[in-house]
């Protein structure tokens, strides 16, 4: 028995889905001409390091608009090559190397041949044709095609069938809804930028003693780690083992570190007691430091949960020292220690160096207060990415609505 699907009044079925009755289905070459890209010889000094913009496929997808490329040609470049130049507004599309990246052209430029670009009609909202033709990615995709590499034909790019409002004011509406997002989320990211850089800053002086917080004077210690914290590395249970895995004791790799930020919750393997006891894994609590010795050296972790840890892994328990100030001290030495792990013939560190590091000590009052000062800063920064998380999820939800006509906005 077939169902039919029940259309809602002023709706109809059209071959890219349920569109409103007014909208119309297009080509996308219909509503932009599709303009391809070319490289000069390489060779031939004289086309190169002019002033014409050059974008490549790497050049485009990380931001919406564009205004500057890396390389520049002169005319004599554009002039002996199959570049085009392309007025502003132009959407750069790439048809190669990453297939359905775009950005919108802020100034004249030319691409290369990973480029099938869109040159808007008048009737036609570029913002609106950019933002339609970013949720089309796995369409491009379908549509590419060849043996070497994936690239999708100019053809295939102006076949592509698209929904369209009737009426340009209405593609404007909801490409200015979509960018007012985007503003959004760019604040956003821009906040979270300047927030991690002032804590950037904040770490290297509080945690040297160049900056102390209101209330502290006095010297510091400098001690090695062994003297204030006690550590080992841990272990594999034999892996063809199936008894040792499966259990309910969270065994931490590297892979689990390098997935969170501060603290450890879960992991993705767990093990047995049995697997435990036949290994040289050892049971750390709640509240160990995780430090990494292996591939990305110096990344740590404070364990919420009780754990064990492969022997990529050291298990650092404090006993003269406040385990988050270490925390964040050794946080913010991971590039000094990832550089002492390269020192060596082979790119890991082992207990015996990071016993002997040496750690800036304040008293313990102060100790806390740094920790408790970075930490406030942390759960700020994660507010701010929470926030960004959910406005993501805003704009990808509106775009499902929005460029299908399911909710429809109101022309001026």
């Amino acid at each position: 028995m077939v169902t039919e699907t029940i259309i809602k009044k002023g709706y109809k079925q059209t071959k890219v889905g349920v569109i409103p009755k007014d909208w119309t289905i297009k080509e996308l070459g219909s509503v932009a001409d599709v303009i391809g890209g070319g490289t000069p010889s390489t060779s031939i000094s004289k086309y190169w390091n002019g002033n014409i913009n050059w974008f490549t496929p790497t050049e485009v997808g990380h931001n919406k608009y564009v205004f500057q490329s890396k390389r520049k040609l002169t005319k004599d470049g554009l002039k002996n090559s199959s570049a085009q130049m392309l007025k502003i507004g132009t959407i750069l599309l790439t048809s190669r190397a990453g297939i359905g990246d775009m950005a919108i052209l802020k100034r004249e430029a030319c691409t290369n041949q990973g480029f099938q670009s869109l040159l808007t009609t008048k009737e036609t909202d570029n913002e609106f044709l950019y933002y339609l033709v970013s949720s089309k990615k796995s369409l491009l995709l379908e549509k590419a095609s060849g043996s070497t590499f994936l690239e999708i034909s100019p053809n295939n790019v102006r076949q592509i069938l698209i929904p369209m409002p009737s009426v340009k004011e209405e593609q404007t509406a909801i490409a200015t809804v979509l960018s007012d997002t985007d503003v959004l989320i760019e604040n956003l990211e821009k906040l979270i930028a300047k927030k991690k850089a002032i804590k950037q800053g904040a770490m290297q002086q509080l945690l040297t003693g160049k900056k102390r917080l209101p209330g502290f004077s006095g010297e510091w210690e400098e001690k090695k780690l062994k003297s204030v914290a006690e550590m080992s590395s841990g272990g594999t249970p034999l892996s063809i083992n199936s008894a040792y895995y499966g259990g309910k004791i969270p065994w931490v790799v590297i892979a689990d570190m390098t997935k969170i930020k501060k603290y450890l919750f879960n992991t993705e393997k767990c093990i047995t007691e049995i697997g435990l006891g036949s290994s040289s894994a050892k049971l750390f609590r709640k509240g160990v430091l995780l430090f990494a010795m292996y591939a990305s050296i110096g990344k740590c972790a404070i364990a919420k949960v009780d754990v064990t840890c492969n022997q990529a892994i050291l298990g650092i328990n404090t006993k003269d020292i406040n385990t988050e100030y270490l925390y964040y001290y050794l946080a913010s030495n991971e590039q000094k220690f990832l550089q002492m792990g390269q020192a060596g013939t082979q790119n890991n560190l082992n207990k015996e160096i990071v016993e002997n590091l040496a750690i800036p000590c304040p008293p313990k009052e102060e100790q806390d207060a740094i920790a408790i000062f970075l930490s406030d800063m942390d759960v700020d920064i994660e507010k701010q990415e929470r926030k960004l998380e959910k406005y993501t999820m805003l704009k990808q939800g509106m775009m499902q609505q929005l460029l299908t006509g399911k909710i429809r906005l109101p022309i001026k």
